[in-house]
């Protein structure tokens, strides 16, 4: 069971990445990954809002939407849970953190519309994962898009020193960076299929 844990853990982190892989989420990852504390603060709000969610969301579809032949109102519900959660942590940060609150902008309230989000909530139930892998998922998710955007900061920052053509200069050389990122991560499928034989 422990490896199975580690296997799923690992596995969202590095191999199938949610941002880098399945290229959910890329609203945030483009828009809010200039800055690292920018970058670590949303990642970090919606690790705690995926794993909130996915905690929620798993009992409510077995316990009461697929036992009642509801499992078709999975997206609607699911939505619905992740904003309040969403609007929890919205009113929590801007009470006590409120310079991360300013920092994150438009795109705290956007994690309700986060694909990313609402990928992990409904895949787990697809994976035919339980309770206790769905949380593990969810969390190797979210450190995944906490990765993602601290190791995309960086690259940023590096290109916005670099000369680009003119006709590079903005959106086009984020997007071929956010590609070579993206690539760079492919070489982890190997080794996390040596490791734990998956």
């Amino acid at each position: 069971m422990a490896v199975k844990l580690a296997s799923i853990f690992f596995t969202m982190i590095l191999v199938d990445n949610y941002v880098l892989a399945k290229f959910l989420g890329i609203c945030p990852f483009l828009g809010v990954s200039k800055k690292l504390d920018s970058a670590v603060g949303m990642s970090l709000a919606v690790t705690f809002v995926m794993v909130m969610a996915t905690a929620a969301t798993w009992p409510i579809y077995m316990g009461i939407l697929e036992p009642n032949g509801l499992g078709y109102l999975q997206t609607i519900v699911f939505i619905l849970i992740i904003a309040i959660l969403v609007q929890l942590l919205e009113n929590f940060l801007k009470k006590f953190i409120p310079a991360l609150y300013k920092a994150l902008g438009v795109y705290l309230p956007l994690i309700t519309t986060n694909c990313t989000i609402l990928g992990v909530t409904i895949l787990n139930i697809d994976n035919g994962y339980n309770f206790v892998e769905s949380i593990v998922c969810a969390a190797g998710a979210g450190i995944g898009f906490l990765v993602a955007m601290v190791l995309f900061s960086g690259v940023r920052r590096r290109v916005e020193q670099a000369i680009v053509p003119a006709c590079f200069k903005g959106l086009p050389i984020t997007l071929v960076a956010a590609a070579m990122t993206s690539l760079s991560f492919m070489g982890f499928g190997g080794i996390v299929s040596a490791i734990f034989g998956v």
